[in-house]
């Protein structure tokens, strides 16, 4: 992988870590000497009772002081600091997984409290040096600086090759791969106040537990810290990769203030361009985006696509629910001429869904689309938002079941949307082409002589000559019409294919803006 490579990914998954350094910041106050109760006797229970307990305190946020060997890093500085595989933790152990840490320095100043537990104790890992290699040995320190995040392995790919597959590094991101893909899409512990004008506060994993796994265990727990001005948490994660890695996750929250944009179980991605929006974009290849769509399953069993567009102008988008099925940020085109890039490979990246356990409750998925000048910045935003804020004071408990991998991992017999495209409409200047393709599982069974008829419908302008035809290519159906917004500045298109029978796809929406 080329070094440019590696910085456009490393560069991105600290971009929410520059504003989130902010609020690392905003009390300038020595770190803590540990955790009180951190160590010791330890079970679920443990880390739950030290949020709780400093939910009633004033946040001091982590330690960001670094020497000033360290304390101006450039990417390619910090990239040179590595940690050495055979100091894994449980490297040797015959062990499904091993453990390795991040140095701290560049984007990631923060000091964050590592843990070992083992057989009901737990003990912090220890730093050293040693650790680690340097490209440059001026800035090898002997101060004990700790780590600022960590690094999970298993052998993913190749049996007895241990590769990573799961990242937690700055604020509360994380990410992590199934079986035979890249990085791409992250996910974080907590959103609050996501597209308000007044500032996101980015809440940060300061400790971290890992639980070592039995000798034959396939699946590894990681419980984490959850800390910020506004809130703490206590988050369990029982991980188990494979061709979908799977997380289940338990989370606690216990607002110190009132929270009145609340985001559960948030997604971060990019979206660049593709062959629905790139009207602005002059770039040589068909698409690039970490994720194509937004798709939802509501708590009346309806399926809504979402495809997803690289505004001008901050768009914020709201779908309301009450007990969700699921949602996540969908990567559903998989072929290398989708995208035409030798080097990121976005055909390869994850699919993230979210399936919530228990009930939710009323409440918006809501969906951020960000203007980005480039595919080096993450512009999308995606997360449960409940209907009522999170008040001081209580407690508030969600779990959730997070797939990473290549689609939606529940079977559906809907006609699903392959592609949606995005034109200009042929001695028409005022109006705007789009095509969408219908494919999948109908189309196996149903007769040919099938009637298909698709009535888009929009919030503002209108919609003209709609035609519904086979698309032979894909064994589906192919819809097209014209969208003349007149004086809109926004409109909300939606459609459905259907057939005499009534509708046999999932909802196609669409957010348009000039």
């Amino acid at each position: 992988m080329s070094s440019n490579v590696k910085r456009r990914g490393v560069i991105r998954a600290g971009a929410g870590v520059t504003l989130a350094s902010l609020v690392g910041g905003v009390v300038p106050r020595a770190r803590a000497e540990g955790l009180s109760g951190a160590t010791g006797k330890f079970d679920d229970s443990t880390v739950i009772q030290i949020a709780r307990r400093l939910a009633n305190a004033e946040y001091h946020p982590p330690g960001q002081t670094l020497p000033k060997a360290l304390d101006n890093l450039t990417f390619d500085q910090y990239r040179g600091i590595a940690y050495r595989p055979d100091r894994a933790l449980w490297a040797g152990d015959s062990l499904a997984f091993d453990v390795e840490f991040f140095p701290r320095g560049f984007l990631y100043r923060p000091r964050i409290e590592i843990y070992e537990v083992k057989d009901g104790q737990s003990g912090a890992v220890p730093y050293s040096p040693d650790l680690f290699t340097y490209e440059d040995p001026a800035l090898r320190v002997s101060e004990d600086l700790g780590f600022a995040g960590v690094r999970l392995r298993t052998a993913i790919n190749t049996p007895g090759v241990m590769e990573e597959f799961c990242v937690f590094l700055g604020a509360s991101y994380f990410r992590a791969v199934a079986k035979g893909q890249d990085y791409g899409l992250s996910a974080r512990g907590f959103a609050n106040g996501t597209g308000d004008p007044k500032g996101e506060e980015f809440a940060l994993f300061r400790a971290f537990w890992l639980e070592k796994p039995q000798p034959g265990v396939q699946s590894v727990v990681v419980h984490a810290l959850l800390d910020s001005p506004a809130v703490t948490g206590a988050f369990r994660f029982t991980i188990r990769p494979g061709d979908n890695t799977v997380f289940d996750v338990q989370t606690t929250l216990f607002p110190r203030t009132k929270i009145e944009q609340s985001g559960i179980a948030p997604l971060t991605g990019m979206f660049y361009f593709d062959v629905n929006d790139h009207n602005h974009v002059d770039d040589w290849r068909p698409a690039a985006h970490d994720s194509e769509a937004l798709q939802m399953w509501t708590g009346a069993d309806q399926q809504l696509y979402r495809p997803l567009r690289n505004p001008l102008d901050l768009q914020f988008s709201t779908f309301s629910d009450v007990s969700p099925r699921g949602f996540g940020l969908m990567q559903r085109r998989r072929a290398f001429h989708d995208y035409e890039d030798l080097a990121l490979h976005y055909e390869k990246r994850p699919s993230l869904w979210i399936e919530p356990i228990g009930d939710w409750g009323a409440g918006w998925v809501d969906l951020v689309e960000i203007p980005t000048p480039n595919e080096v910045n993450d512009n999308i935003v995606s997360f449960w938002r409940p209907k009522e804020p999170l008040r001081a004071g209580q407690e508030y408990h969600f779990t959730y079941r997070m797939y990473w991998g290549w689609d939606a991992p529940f079977p559906t017999p809907l006609a699903r949307i392959g592609a949606t495209r995005v034109g200009s409409v042929v001695d028409n200047n005022d109006a705007r082409f789009f095509a969408i393709d219908f494919m999948g599982t109908p189309f196996e069974h149903l007769p040919k002589d099938t009637h298909f008829h698709v009535t888009p419908k929009t919030s503002a302008g209108k919609i003209q000559n709609v035609v519904v035809e086979p698309n032979p290519a894909i064994n589906g159906i192919r819809t097209t019409f014209e969208f003349v917004p007149g004086d809109s500045k926004v409109a909300d298109l939606s459609a459905v294919l259907e057939t005499d029978s009534g509708p046999i796809s999932e909802q196609w929406l669409y957010r348009w803006t000039p």
